[in-house]
């Protein structure tokens, strides 16, 4: 009986702030520049995926399961972006420091949803080139456009509800003491830590997201691409070597610009401890700048996509000619 008496009046006690003040970005010198950055790398970024998106959809030819990847791919990159930098820049640029309690979970939703579902969606390319290049001859039964969607649409299903999972939890906290975010958006790791009450489970999920979206789809890229290699040694020529492996560039590519910036990001935060305004300034970058890099990777190393792009450009040259 006392303990559910205490936890009654634990539940009583909780205080959800009217709004957050975030004040990650303040204080740096030159942030007006950082800002242009920003606005630049938006305006890249949406410009970039459209196209792609566009392309893809437009194309009966890459209407295939890789596709279908790359797609879903520029959707989380495009909403990811939308969930990140407009606010970034409101908060700052506009010196609007100010989000209400609410806004701030809808934010810290969106921005996680979409950065795990680009996450998951390197691991299903890379899955996608494993079974390409080491199982060539099952690919079609393994490897189709219906396989590849219920995947991706589970996907969407499991993230919605493991970030939706997390971002509950920030519920259960009382911030009765401070509600200033060290961050440049309402992170979860510098909101929980907010919290004058108990925040275990919320420290907990933290680590499981980071484990679950992070290090675990990093060893499976890691093992597929082992097993790609061990089989591209056993293929005779180099010329067919080179063929096999050409497929994997644009993803190589991928997986390191949005793996590596994050990864050193969370190392140099918690091993080298970090001044706020650097890992602020870290972390924005790789969250922003991956999903502006992606469209230009896949149009510069995809020779289908580059090649529907040169024959739009060609037969609009064509028509301004014959006008």
């Amino acid at each position: 009986m006392n303990s559910l008496n205490a936890s009654f009046s634990q539940n009583i006690s909780i205080v959800h702030p009217e709004y957050f003040f975030i004040i990650g970005l303040s204080g740096i010198p030159y942030s007006s520049y950082y800002y242009i950055f920003l606005f630049i790398t938006y305006f890249i970024t949406i410009i970039g995926n459209s196209i792609v998106l566009i392309i893809i959809a437009l194309e009966r030819n890459l209407h295939s399961p890789k596709y279908i990847g790359v797609f879903n791919l520029a959707l989380a990159d495009i909403g990811e972006t939308n969930a990140l930098i407009p606010n970034m820049v409101k908060t700052f640029l506009f010196d609007s420091r100010y989000i209400s309690y609410n806004a701030c979970l809808v934010n810290m939703f969106f921005v996680f949803l979409f950065s795990t579902m680009q996450s998951f969606t390197l691991v299903v390319l890379a899955y996608d080139r494993f079974i390409a290049i080491c199982l060539p001859l099952r690919y079609h039964a393994l490897v189709n456009n219906t396989n590849m969607t219920l995947v991706l649409s589970a996907k969407w299903a499991f993230n919605s509800s493991v970030v939706a999972l997390m971002v509950s939890l920030i519920t259960r906290l009382s911030f009765c003491e401070s509600n200033v975010i060290q961050s440049y958006v309402c992170d979860h790791g510098p909101v929980y830590r907010l919290a004058c009450n108990d925040n275990s489970v919320n420290r907990f999920m933290g680590t499981f997201i980071t484990t679950l979206y992070l290090v675990i789809p990093m060893i499976i890229i890691i093992l597929s691409y082992l097993g790609i290699f061990l089989a591209l040694n056993k293929i005779t020529t180099w010329e067919s070597r080179l063929k096999a492996l050409k497929t994997c560039v644009s993803h190589l590519l991928l997986v390191g610009i949005y793996f590596l910036p994050i990864s050193c990001a969370y190392i140099a935060a918690f091993m080298l401890s970090l001044a706020p305004n650097a890992r602020v300034i870290s972390t924005s970058l790789a969250y922003a700048v991956p999903p502006m890099l992606n469209p230009i990777i896949y149009v510069l190393n995809t020779a289908e996509i580059k090649d529907i792009i040169q024959k739009m450009f060609k037969n609009r040259s064509t028509r301004d000619i014959s006008k």
